[in-house]
């Protein structure tokens, strides 16, 4: 049912009182227990991913292969998912790619084969392809600009949170109930938040019965964007001729390949190398994200903050992200290389800490540049991304074949260095805008 137009008398919970509503930080709220999810589902197979190769038997690169074939279903649906979310709108698409994916995680637990599985987690990738962008072109009419890094802080910290729970949920219902019953449990969650989304969200703040004319004025005030939503195409001319964005998506490339070594591998990193039984791996394969939810938010925190004080949006966001790239890569060294099993957790904690400061301000970044069409931006950005999170976990099951588990994290050092060179270069006051016909 679509949500019914603004009548020309504004409502009665329009114009109580001076004071703005904050039904904005309910969408956000709303958005970040989606970003929750996302991760959760994500990290069953990850954390059942032991017990599954025991089972079936398969090789390290077999799983390997099906730990990445949810990365190219992801990879390869990002833009067509962004470009859903800016066609017909964040309410209808995030419920129906929620839905979506759902249903394949709960699938998974009725996989028999490798090629099962690997046709299975391809269409969960496919599913969970526009989450991001979808999710980031929800809040592009709803956050003023003063709260987007915070905001992309607290989305991403939530999935890094539901992430640190879930080996250890995961294992406590294998050992009850067998590995497959997580999947069932993580898909019915995706099921209710989508019912949820459906009933509350609106497209736009002015369709929200319970914003009042204060709250909607800030917003306006704030993003400086018309009332009706857009649905024009985006300009793929001058979005794919911007420097910023190619930056961006290399920056992302790095980014995206660091991470889905810590969130494919490192539970059975702890098992195989460090020695740690299954119910210390649930603990402490938690621990590093953890820290990263803590990064999250203070990246977010720290950008918004710079912004404020010094009004200078470039450096606010450079600032933090050359910052975060460069603790990482400093601390993943350390961490690969001591023998201690804790001192590596610890190490890593650290490092994962320093790859999350950056993930406020870069999705920020397609808010800053992309505005109406974020969706699109973010989703070309997220693109490159998931191709080194695609190629991750495949290069790590060689690397460890050839040269032992040491190998594959000193290369996502390098990466890091990387990505504090490319980020050093990112302009985020060079907005996108539609050439003129």
């Amino acid at each position: 049912m679509r949500p019914t137009k603004m009548s020309a008398a504004p409502s009665p919970a329009r114009t109580q009182g001076a004071r703005p509503t904050r039904v904005r930080h309910t969408v956000l709220w709303l958005t970040v227990l989606a970003y929750m999810i996302t991760y959760m589902d994500r990290g069953v197979i990850s954390a059942a991913a032991p017990f599954i190769q025991k089972e079936f038997g398969f090789s390290l690169m077999t799983m390997g292969l099906i730990l990445s074939a949810f990365r190219w279903g992801y990879t390869i649906f990002q833009i067509p998912g962004g470009w859903l979310g800016d066609r017909i709108g964040p309410r209808r698409a995030l419920t129906l790619i929620v839905t979506l994916w759902s249903f394949f995680t709960s699938a998974t637990a009725f996989c028999w084969s490798a090629q099962s599985f690997l046709v299975t987690r391809f269409l969960f990738g496919v599913g969970e392809a526009g989450a991001f962008p979808i999710a980031t072109r929800s809040l592009s009419r709803w956050m003023l600009k003063s709260e987007r890094g915070y905001a992309q802080g607290v989305t991403h910290a939530g999935s890094r949170l539901g992430a640190t729970f879930t080996p250890a949920i995961v294992v406590w219902l294998i050992l009850a109930y067998g590995w497959r019953a997580p999947f069932f449990v993580f898909g019915s969650l995706g099921i209710l938040w989508a019912t949820v989304w459906y009933i509350y969200y609106r497209d736009t703040p002015q369709e929200h019965a319970s914003v009042n004319a204060a709250e909607l004025e800030l917003i306006h005030a704030s993003t400086g964007q018309p009332s009706s939503l857009s649905k024009t195409s985006p300009p793929w001319r001058a979005i794919l001729s911007s420097r910023t964005m190619w930056l961006m998506c290399l920056m992302y490339f790095c980014y995206s390949y660091c991470l889905a070594t810590y969130l494919e591998w490192f539970p059975t990193y702890l098992l195989n190398h460090r020695g740690y039984n299954l119910k210390e791996m649930g603990f402490y394969a938690g621990l590093p994200l953890f820290a990263g939810t803590v990064g999250d938010l203070a990246g977010g925190w720290l950008s918004d903050l710079w912004l404020k004080r010094s009004g200078n949006l470039v450096l606010a966001r450079r600032l933090v992200g050359v910052g975060g790239f460069l603790l990482a890569g400093a601390a993943i060294i350390p961490a690969t290389l001591t023998p201690n099993p804790l001192t590596n957790v610890m190490l890593t904690c650290v490092a994962v800490f320093g790859l999350e400061l950056t993930v406020g301000v870069s999705w920020a970044l397609p808010l800053d540049i992309g505005s109406e069409y974020a969706g699109s931006v973010s989703a070309l950005m997220n693109s490159f991304g998931n191709i080194g999170g695609s190629i991750s976990p495949l290069v790590l099951a060689y690397l460890v074949g050839k040269f032992g588990w040491n190998e594959p994290f000193l290369v996502a050092s390098t990466l890091c260095f990387i990505a504090a060179v490319l980020y050093s270069r990112i302009d985020a006051s060079r907005q996108i805008k539609r050439e003129p016909v």
